[in-house]
């Protein structure tokens, strides 16, 4: 009989290059199954010499196979993925760990039910609520374990969520400060993130919500 609490297993790794550079990428799998009913197969990739550090930078990065496989503009997941990506590399040393809880936990199905109430008006966090769901479904229980494994003493949370923050550091996960993670909305995801910030509590500075991009005149030379 399973915990209430998930916990995972290291699988595998294997040296990773990327286009912005070369980490280190392990797997880990859940024991206990998720919101979708699902073992996931969460990843941590690795810049640098990790073992034993304080302080690290660390993302911890929800997928979207919306906006990072099929390029969707609709929210602004890549480009966190791509700014921390970057950051871990020019910092030297970091952590980004993947974690496989597509919309905010909710799974994919649901995500595009959501996607199709937020075309006829509802935003981001109303289109959960018509559906039944939870705000934020999403779970960080196997985040210790993943730093854990790496013998990770503290980090430093990539994050603009206030939300994600206080879950993990409720895990017991040691938070010396946030890095901020921001990114330029453009004319499809400047509603999805001016939500966040006046909904959700995230750290978005005004020029990047405040103000709605102008759309690009594709006729333009």
């Amino acid at each position: 009989m399973h915990t209430s609490s998930p916990h995972s297993e290291w699988l595998a790794s294997a040296e990773l290059p990327t286009s912005h550079g070369v980490f280190a990428m392990h797997v880990f799998r859940t024991t206990v199954a998720d919101i979708t009913e699902g073992y996931s197969e969460h990843v941590a990739l690795v810049y640098g010499d990790v073992a034993g550090k304080a302080g690290l930078p660390v993302r911890v990065h929800s997928e979207c196979l919306t906006g990072e496989v099929f390029g969707s503009l609709k929210c602004d997941c890549r480009d966190q993925l791509d700014k921390a990506l970057s950051e871990v590399v020019r910092l030297g040393a970091g952590m980004v760990l993947y974690l496989r809880q597509e919309g905010r936990g909710i799974g994919l199905s649901n995500k595009v039910r959501a996607y199709h109430l937020q075309s006829q008006g509802y935003d981001t966090v109303d289109a959960n609520r018509q559906l039944g769901l939870p705000d934020d479904a999403r779970s960080y229980e196997v985040v210790p374990e993943m730093l854990a494994h790496f013998d990770v003493q503290s980090i430093l949370l990539m994050t603009n969520n206030p939300d994600k923050l206080a879950k993990l550091t409720s895990l017991g996960i040691k938070v010396e400060g946030c890095l901020p993670v921001i990114t330029r909305p453009n004319p499809h995801s400047f509603a999805y993130i001016q939500t966040k910030r006046q909904r959700m509590g995230h750290a978005v500075p005004d020029w990047a919500a405040d103000e709605t991009p102008k759309k690009p005149d594709l006729n333009a030379a």
